[in-house]
């Protein structure tokens, strides 16, 4: 078990969606916790997280924290890697000084997307943009703590803030009566508050190395687009595009589906399918 097994849970990044749910979760669970995220401190800043971490002395350190701007990251990636990548060695670093453990968000683009099959944990990564290069130097970095779990996720979307979800219904609630959503691009949408209990049962099961953690199923960004439109009762066409006619900085993974049987196994459970996750945020987000 944890050496702090009563100490409270920090969470780095606790404005942003996951940080957010896991906020709530914990609340649920009567775990304490204390929420950083930019406004309050840099992450980045060595002195700063350091002397956060020891001084607080947790349990364990969620770090949700991330420079997620996934274009932006191709011409800034020296930013994006000091968020994403310098800044997790940092937190291993002072986790290690308290004997807490690290738990590193990470993400399926550590992927080429180029494969068939769903991807095990130990498959190799071989990222194509900067912003999976920089995501994987924080796995690598993550590893130096003694006690680490690596959670990699992926299309998350969430409560209280931007997500593909909102775009969708952002257009649709903007008159649009047709929509062009990329159809070649396949993963699995997850929901933030799906993922943060998992996190919280790998966290206190005392799980390490790297788990998948994702909804259950797959689809493309369309039929993505196609079930937040009929859930939420609306008429509107969704047209099919290829990749290609909406070029981007960053390149995007073809395919990026998680094999979530180690999960399945640690756990005795799955998450629960993509489109009954999104049924839940829709009707908690169409409820607020």
């Amino acid at each position: 078990m944890s050496k702090n097994p009563e100490g409270k849970v920090l969470i780095t990044g606790v404005h942003g969606q996951l940080g957010r749910a896991l906020a709530g979760i914990c609340t649920e669970r009567g775990v304490e916790f204390e929420g950083r995220d930019i406004d309050t401190m840099d992450i980045g800043d060595a002195a700063a997280i350091t002397g956060w971490i020891e001084g607080s002395k947790p349990r364990a350190v969620i770090n949700c924290a991330a420079y997620t701007a996934v274009d932006d990251c191709e011409s800034d990636e020296d930013s994006a890697l000091r968020i994403n990548g310098a800044a997790v060695g940092h937190i291993a670093t002072a986790c290690n000084t308290v004997g807490a453990r690290l738990v590193q968000i990470s993400t399926d683009y550590v992927f080429a997307g180029d494969g068939d099959r769903p991807y095990r944990e130990d498959d190799p990564a071989a990222p194509m943009s900067a912003y999976g290069r920089t995501k994987l130097r924080g796995e690598e970095l993550a590893v130096d703590a003694r006690r680490h779990l690596v959670v990699r996720t992926a299309w998350l979307y969430g409560h209280g803030g931007r997500n593909f979800v909102e775009a969708i219904r952002g257009q649709i609630d903007g008159g649009a009566e047709s929509l062009k959503v990329v159809a070649d691009q396949r993963g699995c949408p997850t929901y933030c508050d799906d993922l943060a209990e998992v996190v919280l049962d790998l966290m206190q099961a005392d799980i390490n190395g790297v788990v998948h953690a994702v909804n259950t199923g797959e689809t493309t960004w369309h039929g993505f687009a196609v079930a937040v439109a009929r859930l939420l009762g609306l008429d509107v066409e969704v047209l099919q595009v290829q990749t290609g006619e909406f070029p981007r900085p960053a390149p995007r993974p073809a395919y990026s589906v998680l094999d979530t049987s180690r999960l399945s196994d640690l756990l005795g459970r799955s998450m629960p399918p993509w489109e009954d996750a999104l049924a839940r945020y829709l009707e908690v987000s169409c409820a607020s």
